[in-house]
């Protein structure tokens, strides 16, 4: 049972709203000018109590960032990836303004403010967007459903739209621009499975020949591999396996005969194994040149202009030539300078011997050299090989439901945003209009009829013409009495 206690000092009378919390305790709902304000005060917080919310006003007291960083963000449940997006966004956009800001204190106000102020800084508005419905609207939710806060800051307040602007589908002939600009074949059968399936770059990367079956041609969909800073791995590693995809379904999708014939004899020439990952690093490596036999094989002119010998230490500095014969001759110098103790040898690096293929590598050193020896106007990435996969197929008359199955779509609104997405889709549309507006519609059809009564009816006429003549002639012989022989 809550009760008011009376303070009397200089100033005045004060009234403390006194209750006890569901542990028992004795807890201030604050203190009050007028007693019947303070009764008030201790029955609400008692209502709360008997409501099953054990709230403190003391918790709201805490700063935004020992809420976030002590509370929030080490019990908030989410993936390894959006974590790390999650603490990236959070210091470089939102610790800066509300990081020294009490939780109990933070207004509409201060949500409105902030956003105006990462506006002058020329935020993206799709950054913003993100900041505040994905973070900060799941921190306060959390914190009020905790009791660390009475309301909701930021959840009446809005950001600027974000337009959602068109797909720019690469095309059938684009594709093969880039493609047969691609440095290995071991590149060119990643792409080419990429187009052929449709897969995000953790679920192909992730491939492992267990997973296609290839009697029935059937590839399971059935893990994703995503790739960290150490610091946000759980072990410290760079690639984290989940052990499902993206909407944490399963799928199974068929590839076509000429794609699972390449995988069968990539899978052989490798000679991998069941739980050995379609398409890896250790793939990608370069193999060592052949041994140089003459010194005419050795020399070599480099992009500067300028001729250099390989397995030189100025073929490797100034020619830029990182072939093993150059990287050798380097290599042996360091190590004499270092036995001289010329050089202080620096830390060992530690050698990353996951096989997982890195995104980051692969745009830098094959897919951003043969988009360029491609010279398209556009400048399509590595994911919008997903997209053409459902534009493709939608455009060549695929079922809709069959394409959100194989792309593993939640829901088959965002599977219709493919239709008619490739630069020939309006072809039908403007072919009609072009028939109503040169009259080849149904007035058209009308005009064509009426033009073919008209030539029947002029034919008709001709030939009732004829027999008029003949039927005349066939009299006058009768009336003379004549035959005709």
């Amino acid at each position: 049972m809550g009760f008011v206690r009376t303070y009397n000092n200089k100033k005045g009378t004060r009234y403390q709203a006194l209750y006890l919390d569901g542990q028992g305790c004795q807890q201030s709902a604050g203190m009050y000018d007028i007693k019947k304000d303070a009764r008030k005060a201790w029955m609400r917080a008692e209502g709360r109590v008997f409501e099953g919310k054990l709230g403190d006003a003391r918790r709201g007291r805490q700063t935004f960032r020992a809420y976030v960083e002590g509370r929030w963000l080490p019990n908030h449940r989410m993936e390894a990836s959006t974590r790390q997006d999650y603490v990236y966004a959070l210091n470089a956009h939102i610790m800066p303004y509300f990081g020294k800001l009490k939780m109990g204190a933070i207004t509409s106000e201060h949500v409105r403010d902030w956003i105006a102020h990462l506006k002058k800084r020329n935020v993206s508005a799709h950054r913003i967007k993100y900041c505040k419905t994905s973070i900060l609207n799941a921190i306060f939710t959390t914190a009020l459903n905790d009791d660390v806060i009475v309301y909701h800051p930021s959840r009446a307040v809005d950001t600027d739209p974000v337009p959602d602007k068109p797909r720019v589908i690469i095309t059938s002939d684009q594709f093969d621009l880039i493609y047969n600009a691609l440095p290995s074949a071991d590149a060119r059968l990643l792409v080419e499975t990429d187009i052929e399936s449709g897969l995000r770059w953790g679920e192909l990367t992730e491939l492992r020949v267990k997973d296609l079956d290839f009697d029935t041609q059937i590839l399971s969909v059935s893990r994703a591999v995503v790739e960290l800073v150490p610091k946000h791995h759980p072990h410290g590693k760079r690639f984290l396996i989940k052990e499902y995809p993206k909407g944490k379904r399963w799928r199974r999708l068929k590839l076509s005969a000429q794609i699972v014939a390449k995988l069968k004899a990539h899978v052989e020439a490798k000679y991998l194994g069941p739980e050995d990952l379609l398409f890896s690093r250790c793939h990608e490596a370069a193999e060592p040149p052949p041994q140089l036999l003459d010194s005419q094989a050795l020399k070599f002119i480099a992009p500067n202009g300028r001729m250099y010998t390989h397995g030189t230490i100025t073929a490797y500095n100034l020619g830029k030539c990182k072939c093993a014969h150059c990287r050798g001759a380097y290599a042996d110098y360091r190590a004499e300078r270092r036995a001289r103790g010329k050089d202080s040898p620096r830390k060992p690096r530690t050698v990353d011997t996951d096989p997982h293929i890195s995104a980051s590598w692969f745009r830098r050193h094959c897919w951003y050299p043969a988009r360029a020896a491609a010279d398209l106007d556009s400048k399509p990435r590595i994911h919008d090989l997903r997209h053409a996969h459902a534009s493709w197929l939608l455009a060549g008359g695929a079922d809709l439901q069959v394409v959100k199955e194989r792309l593993g779509h939640r829901r088959i609104s965002t599977t219709e945003r493919y239709l008619h997405s490739l630069p020939n889709a309006d072809e039908t549309a403007l072919h009609a209009l072009d028939k109503i507006r040169t009259g080849q519609g149904e007035r058209g059809n009308v005009k064509e009829l009426k033009h073919q009564l008209e030539e029947a009816q002029a034919k008709i006429a001709e030939l009732q013409t004829v027999l008029t003549d003949q039927l005349i002639a066939q009299h006058q012989v009768d009336s003379r009495g004549l035959r005709p022989a």
